[in-house]
């Protein structure tokens, strides 16, 4: 049994230590096409996040991001921690209107990545007490892809959350080509992005610029 426990927290640490550069999240929109395109640019995080599809095309779309992952990137279902247990997933990301943190665990077991979406310092360390490995951050600028009833969280407070936080953080909302070397300067483990991602041209292309510029400002962390 210790031997068994040893081993999760082994792939835990592990999944963590990946849990870097671009994450990129997609939608009901051509799931599997994006995800491929955005890891072969060099995302190293793909969150599947299907608001609009029944709980069986997620399902088999995450099975599939999985299998094209492998080796490449890590795989977050959104919401679903049952959905990301039966596809092989690397984690499941909550938020506010999903299970709580502490049942989420108690789904997908001590292994496996689990994150939550948070606006403070304070609900952050309630994510972590209560059994996330990381947590999302945000929104950092303004963002149309998700409507967020929070203002902008800005640049000074990720970098007191990271800074505090015993734990990687994903910042979210608004980042772009042109900001996202400044949020990973403020200490994010990763940057999440959707719009200027999918919504610029060449989405390989347009990963690789955007990992570029991650790594040019976490490269200049002070």
């Amino acid at each position: 049994m210790c031997l068994a426990m040893e081993d999760f927290g082994q792939q835990q640490a592990s999944r963590i230590a990946r849990l870097r550069g671009l994450y990129a999240i997609v939608g009901d929109d051509d799931p599997v096409g994006k995800a491929r395109a955005a890891i072969e640019g060099g995302a190293g995080v793909v969150q599947v996040r299907m608001k609009s599809s029944p709980a069986g095309a997620i399902l088999e779309v995450a099975r599939e991001i999985v299998a094209l992952s492998r080796g490449r990137a890590l795989v977050i279902v959104n919401d679903r921690a049952d959905l990301a247990v039966l596809a092989g997933a690397d984690g499941v990301h909550v938020g506010d209107d999903d299970l709580p943190v502490a049942e989420a665990r108690r789904i997908v077991g001590p292994g496996m990545l689990l994150g939550r979406s948070t606006r403070t310092l304070a609900e952050a360390h309630a994510a972590i007490a209560d059994g996330a490995d990381h947590v999302g951050f945000g929104p950092m600028f303004g963002t149309r892809t998700k409507e967020i009833a929070a203002a902008p969280r800005g640049l000074a407070a990720l970098r007191e959350l990271a800074t505090a936080l015993p734990a990687p953080v994903v910042a979210i909302g608004g980042i772009t080509r042109e900001t996202i070397a400044e949020v990973a300067r403020a200490g994010a483990a990763a940057a999440a992005v959707i719009e200027d991602l999918f919504s610029r041209g060449d989405v390989r292309e347009r990963a690789a610029l955007l990992l570029a510029g991650f790594d040019e400002g976490a490269g200049s962390r002070r």
